[in-house]
């Protein structure tokens, strides 16, 4: 009998770490997102802000227009959100606007993500996971940072 892949959150995780890697070879700040929908990838995105010279273009506002032209309907509540970065207040704002159903992401942002600014702005519905794979996530955004500064 051959191995059954189980895709748990962990697998989801991975799949948001390739994005961001792309966005990374692309010299985007490197932040990758999925979305999940009944166990299946719905949405892949990365940051695309310095492509698109877009300050929206972030790698959840991406994931989600994707993954609501995947269902054809514009609510997100029975999908997962997995990203490698905490979101900022924009990114949390759309998410409530989509009504997603779960957020998990890796790496906190101290500075910019909407936990440092004292509000939650997700849906009320939406369950929010942190820490997932944390040290990978965090690892590749400074590892970019440090790559600029030099």
């Amino acid at each position: 009998m051959g191995s059954v892949l189980i895709k748990d959150d962990n697998y989801y995780m991975q799949e948001a770490l390739k994005e961001a890697k792309l966005a990374y070879d692309m010299d985007e700040v490197p932040i990758g997102a999925v979305i999940v929908c009944r166990d299946r990838i719905i949405a892949r995105a990365h940051n695309l802000t310095e492509r698109l010279n877009d300050v929206t273009a972030h790698a959840e506002m991406q994931a989600f227009t994707a993954a609501a032209n995947a269902i054809g309907g514009k609510y997100l509540n029975d999908c997962t959100l997995y990203v490698t970065m905490e979101p900022c207040v924009m990114c949390a704002g759309a998410s409530y606007w989509a009504q997603i159903g779960k957020i998990v992401y890796g790496a906190k942002d101290e500075r910019r993500g909407v936990s440092s600014k004292g509000i939650y702005v997700y849906h009320p519905k939406t369950i929010v996971v942190s820490g997932l794979l944390e040290k990978e996530c965090s690892d590749l955004v400074k590892d970019f940072f440090k790559k600029k500064r030099n």
